[in-house]
């Protein structure tokens, strides 16, 4: 059996990205690791056909690059992931090609098993997260089940939605690819990605119902709502498509309604506890281990886990001192942060995004910004479709 990675030829990759097709991305992009809640990012290949209308590459400058582009060679990717202030080693998740490609597009799959073969081969033991929605093949799965150390999860992400103006790839190709890697799981572990969930597009009992079916292939199912920018709001409106909401929202959008009744239809259908509103608790699940977000902070988010689940991240859920904190703050030069620890969270003022997200990784605890405070049984969603309730 081939080497992860080897067979494909690298003169063989994706052409470089042009001067001006680099310059129309967003800030965030040019810069190839960048901080997200569920880990650091990695994204040196941008461009992507597939034309999901609700697409974050939309708030990116990324969605007319429609050919997958390098912005610099895998290796030089991957150096500058683990030289990252922000990296921890065997501590930090990574997500790779999550933002502005597929990961299993036909010029991008040669830069992902490269990109994890290189990764693995550091004898790194950190996460590691890759989400598609295109086609998997049972090669593909022989290569990733060549991981000796990473600890990898495959996120298939799947709708049900059938406009096919506004997600034109069937759901077929993803819910064969989830069987596909599901059959074939040995060194890596299988999500449903059920997403995004839209009031009036995808939630009826029919929908829900598939979703459900699908789940059967998978260790866990993640299931979350839509983020909708104004850039995507703008794009449906030029477009002629069906406005999904009202307004738009920094967070992601899934209403309480629907919420719940996804909940029931699972209890319906399923019954069995594999569903989770959190990615890091699906991940957690599926390969025994606690969540690395520290989500038991939030103990409502708790109130589907299965047992077993539940007593690994209770096991492991530790209030910080102050001592910790001040240490991690250190290595970034933020020693002098404010902050409070809250029982289950800690509070900070004047962090932004990837130095919070920094300290809940290497702590396993929630960081919050007291400006956004988590609101009860929301979530961390945005306000859209909740009804008011206590901080």
């Amino acid at each position: 059996m081939a080497r992860l990675g080897e067979t494909f030829a690298l003169d063989h990759m994706t052409t470089p990205i042009s001067k001006v097709e680099f310059e129309q991305l967003h800030s965030t992009m040019q810069d190839v690791v960048h901080y997200r809640k569920s880990g650091l990012s990695l994204n040196h290949v941008v461009g992507c056909p597939l034309e999901c209308a609700y697409c974050i590459r939309h708030s990116v400058g990324a969605y007319d690059l429609k050919q997958p582009r390098t912005m610099m060679s895998d290796e030089e990717a991957v150096q500058r992931l683990v030289s990252d202030p922000y990296f921890q080693r065997d501590l930090t998740p990574i997500q790779l090609f999550n933002k502005a490609t597929d990961p299993f597009l036909p010029g991008v799959k040669p830069h992902t098993f490269n990109t994890v073969r290189l990764l693995d081969e550091m004898g790194l033991k950190n996460n590691l997260l890759i989400i598609t929605r295109y086609r998997v093949t049972e090669e593909d799965c022989s290569y990733l089940n060549q991981v000796k150390n990473l600890k990898l999860t495959l996120f298939v992400t799947y709708s049900g939605i059938d406009n096919k103006k506004i997600e034109p790839i069937s759901n077929r190709i993803p819910a064969e690819s989830l069987q596909v890697l599901y059959k074939n799981a040995r060194a890596y572990r299988v999500v449903l990605y059920w997403r995004p969930l839209v009031p009036g597009l995808n939630d009826s009992a029919a929908h829900i119902a598939k979703a459900v079916a699908l789940s059967k292939h998978a260790h866990a199912t993640a299931f979350t709502g839509l983020f909708y920018r104004q850039e995507m709001k703008q794009y449906f409106l030029d477009m002629g498509l069906p406005d999904l909401s009202e307004g738009v929202a920094r967070r992601k959008i899934l209403p309480e309604m629907l919420e719940q009744q996804v909940l029931d239809l699972w209890k319906e259908h399923w019954g069995d506890q594999t569903l989770f509103r959190k990615t890091s608790c699906a991940v957690a699940y599926a390969h025994s281990i606690p969540d690395y977000n520290g989500h038991f902070g939030v103990r409502e988010l708790c109130d589907i886990c299965p047992q077993a689940q539940y007593g690994i991240c209770e096991g492991a859920h530790k209030q910080p001192s102050e001592a910790n904190v001040r240490a991690l703050l250190k290595k970034i030069d933020r020693e002098d942060a404010p902050f409070e620890i809250l029982a289950n969270a800690v509070s900070t003022v004047g962090l932004d995004e990837p130095p919070r997200y920094y300290l809940q990784h290497g702590l396993g605890f929630q960081v919050h910004d007291k400006q956004y405070p988590h609101k009860f049984r929301q979530h961390g969603r945005a306000d859209i479709g909740w009804s008011k309730v206590e901080n």
